[in-house]
């Protein structure tokens, strides 16, 4: 009897995860219910079972850790939180969702605790595979920040789009290293929304997993649709200083390389490469900018000091009249 497949579907939020997840949906993969229900922002679907992201949010919300977070750190802040109940949670969950042979999660947050999901899975005799999406981080910052920064200043606009930038790099590079045990995929957003049968054959070889028909006429034809990769390219359209532009270039360019070869030896160790000159611009820059962020502490500090003694002179006085009410 063969194992039960997970695959598990990550990739940057806005680089094509739902639609890759919403297209082994119709090519017979099983997607844990209920999902997460369409809304304006997704009108297609998320395709996300809604018990992952639920519990994919308690548990990194709190520390905190984005769906694609710039600090170095972030991977290790996110193993402290996993706990044995933690673990225990997600093990009872998936215990009850492996009833079908090939069985899809789809979280852009996973990566993030990838480790316990290779553990409970192996308890539970899965076998884990994974495939990451990949978009060109011009366009992935594009569609996550152009509506919401249309009425920004161009501080604020700059800030915004550097830190999204960056933290696509350091997903790019966290993602690539938990997956190298196992087999993996990456796919092209391009790719698919041009000729998904091409993209999901070759991904399906190399997750060894297995489609229903796939000829004309297939649902996935009215699913996908060409017209959403309407994106150019351009860096011209962001404010990103030229060093972090030029490594996410060549994050880019190594990532593109395992669409063909997922485990190249030297694609692995120039990303590896590009990590550490990755953790030493942040370092720098946090340095950089060390008296901001104590200055914007002392900030915070002080307005939660003022809100508290605020609340301390209303207490106090409602104290007062309820002294007064008595004497009377």
């Amino acid at each position: 009897m063969h194992a039960v497949k997970l695959v598990i579907v990550t990739g940057s939020g806005r680089s094509g995860t739902s639609s890759v997840a919403g297209t082994l949906k119709r090519l017979g993969l099983h997607v844990p219910q209920p999902e997460v229900e369409a809304d304006e922002s997704n009108p297609r679907g998320y395709y996300e079972p809604k018990w992952v992201t639920e519990f994919h949010r308690e548990l990194l919300n709190p520390i905190p850790v984005r769906t694609i977070d710039s600090r170095p750190t972030a991977m290790e802040q996110a193993a402290k939180a996993v706990t044995p109940k933690v673990e225990l949670e997600l093990h009872e969950w998936l215990s009850g969702q492996l009833d079908h042979p090939q069985v899809v999660i789809k979280d852009p947050r996973e990566f993030w605790v990838h480790d316990l999901w290779l553990r409970v899975a192996g308890e539970l005799g899965a076998e884990v595979t994974t495939l990451t999406m990949l978009r060109h981080p011009v366009e992935v910052v594009r569609s996550r920040d152009t509506a919401y920064l249309a009425e920004q200043t161009a501080s604020f606009r700059r800030q915004r789009e550097t830190t999204n930038v960056a933290a696509w790099v350091n997903a790019a590079f966290e993602t690539e290293r938990v997956t190298r045990g196992h087999r993996r995929a990456f796919v092209l957003y391009g790719d698919l929304v041009g000729d998904w049968r091409s993209a999901m054959a070759r991904a399906g070889e190399q997750l060894a997993i297995t489609y229903g028909d796939t000829t004309a006429p297939h649902p996935v034809d009215e699913f996908i649709d060409a017209k959403l990769n309407r994106s150019q390219i351009s860096w011209d359209d962001l404010e990103v200083q030229p060093q972090l532009r030029d490594l996410a270039e060549r994050t880019w360019a190594a990532m593109n390389t395992l669409v063909g070869a997922p485990h190249d030896e030297g694609a692995i160790a120039e990303l590896e490469r590009m990590r550490g000159e990755y953790v030493e611009m942040y370092e720098f820059a946090a340095a950089l900018a060390l008296d901001e962020t104590t200055a914007q502490v002392a900030g915070v500090r002080r307005r939660l000091k003022e809100r508290l003694a605020t609340k301390q002179e209303r207490l106090e006085k409602l104290r007062a009249e309820v002294r007064e009410l008595r004497s009377r």
